[in-house]
């Protein structure tokens, strides 16, 4: 049975949805739990605990004999979660609009839908990020039945965090053996307040397709996102700085003119050693663009409509020509696809802007000898113009989301390298929790020359938009510590613009502007903003409801 999720915005029937295998790519904006520098010695779920759902292996390997667990139990109450609605038929459905008010704040176990394709995956669970070692006390939400009635229950667990890092806790494992929708259990917290589902309207194109209509969430009277006291002025544009003779003085204002890159030196900067660091030797050095000013942007040779399909060579050029005329100087593409080498390439010689290329693995089969992988190598080795490459970064995500293992995705870098003739730097994208896993950094570190790892601090649930600079900036600095000798570099950081706020995240244009700005302050000569477009054919049904709105080009001062 198809499962999807409706929002008012259907009320034109339209469905959202991928023509190319590779834009499952919004899935890598999956709830992560990024670690942090302040934590206290003891935590609670309510102040400290990311609840999160990971697809693919597990963060952790767990005790086998938790300690029991005690079983919070209540009387049933009526909250906002969404409503299935059976749709046997095809046609177009109205919904009606419904209410509930809560007047005490509840915590209830709620049904989440995805979709998933065939294989083994690890859902649920809560995942807290710690600095030491310490216990926390989680609550969890499980399946039980008994004289074949299932409940859904929450429990609550101790855990012990031997290490610093981030821990996935209690989560569930299920195999499927097709392209199937499956629902599990989240702790979710309701505070009080009135909930309102406004009517829906959507047409349904599969018989036995069960549509969720979800209620609008009231900003919680509870919760205080802090606001400086002094007012911080966000800039919208990033103007190219005309080339004088003598140097210019710094601005006085909060803009930020992009100088022409400055040559830097063609060795590492020198570092201290790691006392338990990982082999692999000192890496090639990456390119970097000037502190304060924005690097490099994602950028995908899509249509950003619904339907998504390639965008045109006359397009293309029209889009790296403002990249270029705004100053940003690399674009970090994800695949080969859609003409990505010979219509992206050309326009990038062009116009003198450099690329990430990157090798997509969206599906099992973490070698070379997948169709799509040896697909996009061998485009990429019979291209071959190497002088237009920045990096190469072989996974975005990828053992993230269960599609490579560790040694599965050090074998296929190593491959890669041996069948490229590029000499430049290779990395991979992952998240700085995986990294941090020591499987990971010890058969990863010798095979990439850049430590590469995606930062989204939207998905931080502490992190205002005011300080997405300072949680990147930490991303960064605990990145450069894994592998010694190599720099890191931030793949993906962003901020919606619209969606459903995540506790102290809240998205929207003026957050969006302040993130960014943030952010290219903080790491904008090492970090890759995500992304040039906001683009209708991703996801638009995660519990952010935000996949679709990142697209930040004005911001960045890129009229496209």
């Amino acid at each position: 049975m198809k499962a999807t999720l409706a929002v008012a915005a259907l009320a034109a029937g339209a469905s959202a949805g991928s023509v190319h295998h590779r834009h499952n790519h919004a899935g890598a904006h999956a709830k992560k739990g990024y670690p942090t520098e302040e934590y206290p010695t003891e935590e609670t779920c309510g102040c400290t605990t990311v609840y999160s759902t990971y697809f693919g292996q597990p963060t952790l390997i767990f005790p086998p004999a938790p300690p029991a667990p005690t079983t919070t139990s209540s009387a049933p109450v009526l909250v906002p979660t969404p409503i299935p609605q059976t749709c046997s038929t095809t046609g177009v459905y109205t919904f009606p609009a419904t209410t509930i008010t809560l007047t005490d704040s509840t915590t209830v176990p709620v049904p989440y839908p995805t979709s998933v394709p065939a294989g083994t995956h690890t859902v649920g669970g809560v995942t807290t990020v710690v600095s030491t070692s310490t216990t926390v006390v989680c609550p969890y939400a499980t399946v039980t039945t008994s004289e074949g009635v299932t409940t859904t229950i929450i429990e609550t667990t101790k855990y012990v965090c031997p290490t610093p890092g981030t821990y996935t806790i209690a989560p569930t494992t299920t195999t499927v053996t097709q392209d199937t929708t499956i629902t599990y259990p989240v702790v979710t917290s309701y505070p009080a307040g009135t909930y309102t589902q406004p009517e829906v309207v959507t047409t349904v194109t599969e018989t036995n397709t069960v549509v969720y209509c979800p209620f609008d969430t009231p900003t919680p009277s509870t919760t205080e996102i802090v606001v400086p006291t002094t007012e911080i002025v966000v800039p919208t544009t990033y103007p190219v700085e005309e080339t004088t003779s003598a140097p210019a003085p710094p601005p006085a204002t909060t803009t930020y003119p992009v100088d022409t890159p400055k040559p830097h030196p063609t060795t590492s900067k020198t570092k201290t050693p790691y006392p338990t660091g990982k082999p692999g030797g000192p890496g090639k050095t990456p390119g970097h663009g000037t502190p304060g000013q924005p690097w490099a942007v994602s950028y995908t040779p899509y249509e950003t409509t619904a339907g998504g399909g390639c965008k045109s060579e006359g397009q293309v050029k029209k889009d790296i020509a403002a990249i270029a005329a705004a100053g940003v100087k690399v674009i970090r593409v994800y695949s080969t696809d859609c003409g990505t080498l010979e219509y992206v390439g050309s326009a990038c010689e062009t116009q003198g802007v450099k690329m990430i290329l990157g090798i997509y693995v969206d599906e099992p089969g973490c070698n070379a000898h997948n169709p799509s992988v040896n697909e996009q190598i061998s485009a990429i080795k019979a291209w071959g113009k190497w002088d237009h490459v920045s990096m190469i970064a072989v996974g975005n995500e990828a053992v993230l989301h269960g599609y490579c293992t560790p040694s599965e995705l050090a074998n296929l870098i190593s491959t890669t390298k041996s069948q490229l003739s590029y000499p430049g730097p290779y990395t991979t994208a992952e998240t700085t929790n995986i990294w941090q896993q020591e499987e990971f950094a010890s058969l990863v570190c010798p095979q990439v020359d850049v430590v590469g790892a995606n930062a989204h601090a939207f998905f931080n649930t502490e992190t205002t938009a005011y300080q997405a600079g300072e949680f990147v900036k930490g991303q960064l600095d605990l990145i450069e510590k894994i592998c010694p000798g190599k720099e890191g570099r931030i793949m993906e950081t962003g901020w919606p613009a619209k969606g459903k706020a995540l506790g102290k995240a809240v998205p929207g244009p003026a957050e969006q502007a302040a993130a960014i700005k943030s952010i290219v302050e903080k790491v904008g000569d090492k970090a890759v903003i995500f992304s040039l477009t906001s683009d209708a054919w991703k996801d638009g049904n995660t519990q952010c409801q935000c996949e679709q709105f990142w697209g930040c080009a004005s911001i960045l001062g890129i009229s496209i």
